[in-house]
């Protein structure tokens, strides 16, 4: 149940409550709340735990002990079969295709090649070292010294043949393959493709061809990587298995990849710190507590920052954190089991759904950075935790755990179908498993959340709705007690707890608080019952006895013994603040003015005949402030009319708001408008004109049916006679 706010502030001119701000303790306390979350959230999203029996070793790294494998175990090994693809694709050499402009375009570029020989052979003035120097600056073709020097020093009918028989050597040559890793290998055969007897002539044709020789097949990548593709997917996924007791690694041994693999698959490698991975978990971490704090810090939230609140809302975070680490990394079926639906519910119904929203927002950022596959568990635990969340509610009946639970369980199955669909991403086992996961989950929800609610609701103080409802049968010891001893004070809550429950519909209070809150408020008359008029017998008046300072005390003492009645029957502290605050610091006034009438106006400390507070700090508190006033002053006063009626409601309203009674309430003149009229309306219906009938002449007779067909009001009982006190102090006649 959403406990209401506490006041932002005194009501302003225009009738709204002005926000005041968090105060610097209670931010002070908020913040170390926010640094302990931050800090859990950091370790469990960087560091993998529990480390009892893990060995935190690398590759490369001797093993310091034969490490065994603790149960058997059967997996698929990345490790082992990234070899063996890598292995594939190592066996498919580079595919290869032929570039037949080559040789044509190798043989023009020879008879060019010769042309600037011819002219550089014929050039008699230029020097022979600027000759070599131009044949050296050829492009795409490369002659030693030596070479170009023989080129140069044949004579005519030599260099003839040489110009004949390259051309033609080279068009052979250039109709086999040459690749580029054979490059070397075809130069080598050149000499065995030369016809000519002269060795300068035959040195000179061969440095030519070397020359002029280069790769007519190529390698095609797209159709190479193609083929190592084809080569990779053909290999299967590889296995690896250990027997229980069988030996990892043994001591001394250098450990590989596939040993860390192994560790790990069984659960005993721990990994080392990462400090890239504990920074980003930080940076995320303080994100997540900001959000927080944005909604906590505003003005106005003092409550929301309240120590019982956050330590609630801590604990029930740490809870479902831990459990998140161990059952949603690493698991193909167990991370469905991860009830979430229960914490969102316990969230909602016992802080609000502000607060639900953002634990779920949490949450979400946390699996989805410790599953393997976020996408899919993160939708499906949000999803059925918000669908939860809203069925429930406030939990006001154990059948709306039930409701919420069928819902989340058909959330998950809808959501696990959307993911798996066409069903052919796991075996029929899988999808059982999974879909058999998704309705336990709702099962698993419903239950935690009903256990949670009374668990934390007792540990914590809070008034869940089904603590409220126990609360307010009457059987409960107190009120039976109440009913025995102060039977005139239970009929009194009574009336009191339906006018203050239909203001609290009206204005947006929470109504089933403001009722079980009437029930009790006062309590504390069971203690001296008789000294309250409404208990009163008929000519019996105790206060005549006392003193007027002795009767305030009384009266006032209601107050402390309904409290000290609170703590024994060990009453929520919410309907205890409805015992603390309904009279507010008000004044006693009937029994002052009478002190004042003993010991006149400057003998009589005030403070002696008012209440000792506090001024109600909630909606609630303020409205069973206003119906108890209300509906005694009304019962006293027996108006006659809804002007009546409406006047002694306005005149209430006015006195406590010009008294400072209301101030730290978060109520507006506009509630207080909603209020009166209600009050009106509700007042008007129970204390409405009586008819008044000829007293019997010998025996009393049974009222015979009016024209309507209707028995006729009886009239009104001794007891609800004119009283002699003021209005304003209905306790106090």
């Amino acid at each position: 149940m959403t406990s209401p706010s506490k006041p932002a502030g005194p009501l302003s001119t225009s009738g709204v409550a002005e926000p005041r701000r968090v105060s610097l303790a209670t931010r002070f306390k908020a913040l170390a709340y926010g640094a302990v979350f931050v800090v859990l959230t950091t370790l469990v999203l960087a560091i993998q735990w529990p480390t009892a029996g893990r060995y935190a070793l690398t590759v490369g790294e001797v093993s310091p002990a034969d490490i065994r494998a603790p149960q058997s175990i059967e997996y698929i090994s990345d490790i082992a079969t990234e070899e063996a693809r890598q292995q594939a694709e190592r066996r498919i050499a580079d595919v290869y295709e032929p570039v037949r402009r080559v040789r044509s375009e190798q043989v023009d570029r020879a008879r060019d090649i010769f042309a600037l020989i011819d002219a550089l052979r014929t050039d008699a003035t230029m020097p022979a070292e600027q000759k070599i120097k131009a044949i050296q600056e050829l492009p795409d073709i490369q002659l030693d010294i030596a070479d170009i020097a023989t080129i140069l020093s044949l004579d005519d009918e030599a260099w003839a043949r040489v110009k004949t028989e390259t051309p033609s050597a080279l068009n052979v040559i250039l109709l086999g393959e040459i690749r580029d890793t054979t490059l070397a290998q075809a130069r080598r055969r050149v000499p065995s493709y030369i016809d000519l007897r002269d060795d300068e002539e035959a040195a000179a044709t061969i440095a030519l061809v070397r020359a002029l020789l280069k790769p007519n097949m190529l390698p095609n990548q797209e159709r190479t990587q193609a083929a190592r593709d084809d080569a990779r997917n053909a290999i299967a996924p590889q296995t690896s298995q250990y027997a229980a007791g069988e030996i990892i690694v043994r001591a001394g041994d250098l450990l590989t990849a596939r040993h860390i693999e192994a560790l790990d698959k069984l659960d005993l490698y721990q990994p080392g710190l990462d400090w890239w991975k504990l920074g980003s978990a930080f940076l995320i971490s303080i994100v997540l507590a900001s959000i927080f704090g944005l909604y906590i810090f505003r003005p106005g939230s003092e409550e929301l920052a309240s120590p019982r609140r956050l330590s609630l809302l801590l604990a029930l975070m740490v809870g479902f954190l831990l459990l998140a680490k161990l059952m949603v990394p690493d698991s193909t079926v167990l991370q469905y089991f991860f009830p979430l639906g229960a914490l969102t519910m316990l969230i909602a119904a016992l802080l609000g759904l502000p607060w639900m929203l953002l634990v779920t927002i949490y949450f979400g950022v946390v699996m989805g950075a410790l599953a393997s596959n976020p996408l899919p568990v993160i939708t499906y635990a949000m999803v059925g935790a918000v669908v939860g969340a809203l069925v429930v509610g406030r939990g006001e009946r154990t059948s709306a755990f039930v409701r919420a639970g069928v819902a989340i369980a058909l959330a998950n199955v809808l959501v696990v179908a959307a993911f798996e669909m066409p069903f052919n991403t796991l075996d029929l086992t899988g999808h059982v498993q999974l879909f058999s996961a998704a309705v336990v989950n709702g099962a698993l929800a419903a239950s935690l959340t009903l256990i949670g609610f009374y668990f934390f609701g007792a540990i914590f103080d809070i008034a869940t709705p089904l603590r409220l409802m126990e609360l307010s049968r009457p059987n409960h010891p107190l009120l039976r007690d109440l009913v025995t001893k102060a039977p005139g004070t239970y009929h009194h809550s009574l009336l009191v707890s339906n006018l203050a429950e239909q203001a609290a519909e009206a204005i947006g209070a929470d109504p089933f608080l403001t009722r079980v809150g009437a029930y009790y408020h006062d309590v504390g008359k069971i203690v001296r019952p008789h000294f309250f008029v409404e208990n009163r017998a008929e000519g019996v008046d105790p206060h005549s006895q006392l003193d007027p300072w002795s009767s305030a005390q009384i009266i006032i003492t209601h107050i402390k013994d309904g409290m000290e009645l609170a703590r024994k029957y060990k009453l929520p502290h919410r309907i205890r603040d409805f015992i603390a605050e309904h009279q507010g610091t008000g004044l006693v006034r009937y029994f002052y003015h009478e002190a004042q009438k003993i010991a006149g106006p400057e003998g009589v400390d005030e403070k002696d005949f008012r209440y000792p507070g506090p001024k109600p700090s909630s909606k609630e508190t303020a409205l069973l402030m206003l119906a108890d006033s209300c509906e005694s002053a009304v019962r006293a006063s027996r108006p006659q009319s809804r002007e009546e009626v409406d006047e002694i409601v306005r005149k209430i309203i006015n006195q406590k708001l010009i008294e400072g009674e209301l101030s730290e309430s978060p109520m507006t003149l506009q509630d207080l408008e909603m209020v009166r009229q209600v009050f009106v309306r509700s007042l008007k219906g129970v204390h409405h004109p009586r008819v008044v009938y000829p007293e019997a002449a010998r025996q009393p007779q049974i009222p015979s049916p009016n024209a309507s067909g209707e028995s006729p009001s009886l009239p009104p009982p001794a007891d609800e006679a004119p009283l002699p006190a003021p209005v304003e102090t209905p306790h106090a006649a």
